[in-house]
């Protein structure tokens, strides 16, 4: 189920929140990924179509949000960040209640209510008040609520948020279980790299309402990487100053004989070759400095912020 967003722009009065965000995703599990106020949450709510967005902005499986709203909300299931439950009933009238609001007649949506909550291994608990639910339970019967209509892509806003260890690593296997065994697309929003290192196989990245990456995973490392490690026979701190002469940026010397290298957009090995020749140093090694999901998430924001404020 593709999900397309056209120079999509939106703001809450004058504070823009999203800026011409442009991309097209198609694959089992896709990571909304980004900082606390990069637009995450909003860019949500414009699919599920509860801003106003012009029509012809977003398309989600053909359809658009903004004729097709209440069509498309059948075929969509929705997480959200907060805690959500009704008082005074127990989980399987809440998810049932989700599942009619969703388009289900009461018996099938009871009867549904009754799979989802059992897949989310809450079947004992069922006719339990969901107020007396743990923080992990709450997680998964909103999880159950989103699933009950049995929808073609769900939307997960944090869904990891306040969970312990155990908790975590059960919500991320019914994710990945879903995405990659049931035929489910996810789209997962967070800001927790392992989350997303460990159930995506697509990333968007967002910072400061613009999208900065859509592709696969290893496609963001790759387009990251520009750092290179050089090690050296000898003379480190010589071929350091010339190099930043040259315009490459090199850090403090690491394990007495190497220093890692950002090459940037513009320069490339043969430019620290050369600089190497001119300071008259033997470079013994230059490879490239891997980057886990994390440095080049952190790498994107940076040069995000640095490219907006200065």
């Amino acid at each position: 189920m593709e999900i397309v967003c056209r120079e999509l722009s939106f703001a809450y009065g004058r504070r823009p929140a999203l800026r011409r965000v442009d991309f097209a995703v198609d694959s089992p599990c896709v990571g909304l990924l980004g900082p606390n106020g990069a637009g995450k949450s909003t860019l949500l709510r414009c699919l599920l179509g509860q801003l106003n967005v012009a029509p012809g902005r977003i398309r989600i499986g053909g359809a658009d949000p903004a004729r097709e709203g209440l069509a498309l909300r059948c075929r969509i299931g929705y997480m959200p960040e907060r805690d959500v439950f009704f008082p005074g009933r127990n989980g399987l009238e809440m998810v049932a209640y989700c599942a009619q609001l969703s388009g289900l007649g009461r018996a099938d949506a009871l009867a549904r209510a009754h799979e989802a909550l059992h897949y989310v291994e809450l079947g004992e608990a069922r006719y339990r008040e969901v107020r007396g639910y743990s923080t992990g339970m709450r997680q998964r019967v909103r999880l159950a609520a989103a699933l009950a209509h049995g929808p073609d892509l769900v939307l997960l806003d944090e869904p990891t948020t306040g969970l312990d260890p155990g908790g975590r690593e059960e919500m991320l296997s019914l994710i990945d279980d879903m995405a990659h065994r049931r035929g489910v697309r996810v789209l997962l929003s967070s800001h927790i790299l392992p989350d997303i290192e460990r159930v995506c196989d697509h990333l968007v990245v967002m910072a400061d309402g613009e999208v900065r990456f859509a592709g696969t995973r290893a496609d963001f490392v790759r387009q990251e990487a520009r750092r290179m490690r050089v090690r050296v026979k000898a003379g480190v701190e010589t071929l350091r100053r010339q190099l930043q002469a040259h315009g490459i940026d090199a850090g403090e010397p690491v394990d007495g004989d190497g220093l890692v290298l950002d090459l940037g957009p513009e320069r490339s090995a043969a430019d620290v070759f050369r600089a190497a020749r001119a300071c008259g140093v033997q470079v013994r090694t230059l490879l490239p400095a891997r980057l886990t999901l994390e440095q080049a998430f952190e790498q994107t924001v940076t040069n995000a912020s640095e490219a907006r404020h200065g």
